[in-house]
């Protein structure tokens, strides 16, 4: 019996507040987010002028509070793709708006697979 609870368990803490037996009145869990900014010359941004910006978004996060948090971005050509951690879409928002860094996609990542994902077929 024990097999079938613990795939339960995992899709319980997967959903978060939204899980069966979970607590209605809880603080909803944070989501993860990819935005998608277009920056022209993303990619041939100086280290001196990514740091600015860096700093600049860590100043604006540390004003908006523990509800959002920057995970990493990645750099291409004339855009950004940065992962973020946060309460609402509309916290991601606010921080581009801050920040003036554009925030021309907000995706709510779903699910996360990896090589791993496959496993092996038992």
């Amino acid at each position: 019996m024990r097999k079938h609870i613990t795939p339960l368990l995992l899709l319980a803490a997967a959903l978060g507040s939204s899980a069966v037996g979970a607590d209605p009145s809880a603080e909803p869990a944070m989501q993860r987010y990819v935005i998608e900014r277009d920056i022209e010359g993303a990619g041939n941004m100086t280290v001196a002028e990514l740091q600015a910006a860096a700093a600049k978004s860590n100043a604006v996060l540390h004003d908006l509070g523990p509800d959002i948090q920057w995970v990493q971005s990645y750099v291409t050509g004339d855009k950004l793709y940065c992962v973020y951690n946060a309460s609402s879409e509309d916290l991601i928002r606010k921080h581009a708006a801050i920040s003036g860094f554009p925030a021309n996609r907000i995706s709510k990542v779903m699910t996360v697979i990896d090589p791993t994902t496959a496993g092996s077929q038992k």
